[in-house]
């Protein structure tokens, strides 16, 4: 297989869309990682209060919020590479530790409220987009 042939193979993955300015995209796709956040967590506490008897996962708690953040970096990135960002890994990997650090170091002690449901979506949405300027000045610096 030639380099013209992986090329074609490489743009038939890809939505064919009207370009879209890349600010929206970044927006739109933290927003919905967030709300993947926001949705393995509920799922996590709704299945350790019905295999536990109590919202509390003990043990699995930290194994279960790994892998929310894996599933989270994993989807983020192929939406982005899907609508053609470029560095969807770092950016999906940078945005969602970026509004972890954010949400551990100062929302942990109401994370458990209905506002959260408006908060972590757009935090998420505004860390990707920090996420995208950081890796591209990252890129210009490693010229």
């Amino acid at each position: 297989m030639d380099d013209e042939d992986e090329v074609t193979t490489a743009d038939h993955r890809r939505f064919t869309t009207p370009p879209l300015p890349p600010a929206l995209v970044l927006a739109v796709v933290g927003l919905l990682a967030g709300f993947v956040t926001i949705g393995m967590v509920w799922l996590s506490e709704r299945g350790c209060e019905r295999f536990r008897d109590t919202s509390n996962c003990g043990a699995w708690g930290f194994p279960l919020l790994v892998l929310t953040v894996v599933v989270t970096i994993v989807l983020g990135a192929l939406a982005l590479s899907r609508l053609a960002m470029p560095h969807p890994r770092l950016v999906a990997f940078l945005g969602v530790g970026f509004m972890l650090l954010v949400v551990l170091a100062f929302l942990s002690e109401n994370l458990f409220t209905t506002w959260t449901l408006v908060v972590v979506p757009v935090l998420t949405a505004v860390t990707f987009l920090l996420a995208h300027l950081l890796a591209g000045l990252l890129e210009r610096a490693d010229v």
